[in-house]
């Protein structure tokens, strides 16, 4: 079965980045969540059965208390892997 990935860059208020990624990490979907230095606070991988999946994840993960903003990187699929 073909799967959608994508990566999700999260803003949290000050203070709060490990709390997020503590709540983001108990996401089944979530295969790795990092946080980071920079513009944003986590970077996140998903993978999902496909884009209905991935629309659920993405409001999964964006009605966390002290997140801020997200923005959702979605991967295209290797022409190259059968």
């Amino acid at each position: 079965m073909a799967t959608t990935a994508a990566f999700v860059m999260i803003n949290t208020q000050t203070g709060k980045e490990q709390t997020v990624l503590n709540l983001i990490k108990k996401i089944p979907e979530v295969k790795e969540a990092h946080l980071v230095f920079g513009v944003y606070d986590l970077v996140v991988r998903v993978g999902c059965k496909g884009a209905d999946d991935l629309k659920r994840v993405i409001s999964d993960i964006r009605i966390i208390k002290s997140l801020q903003a997200t923005l959702t990187i979605i991967v295209l699929p290797d022409p190259n892997s059968s």
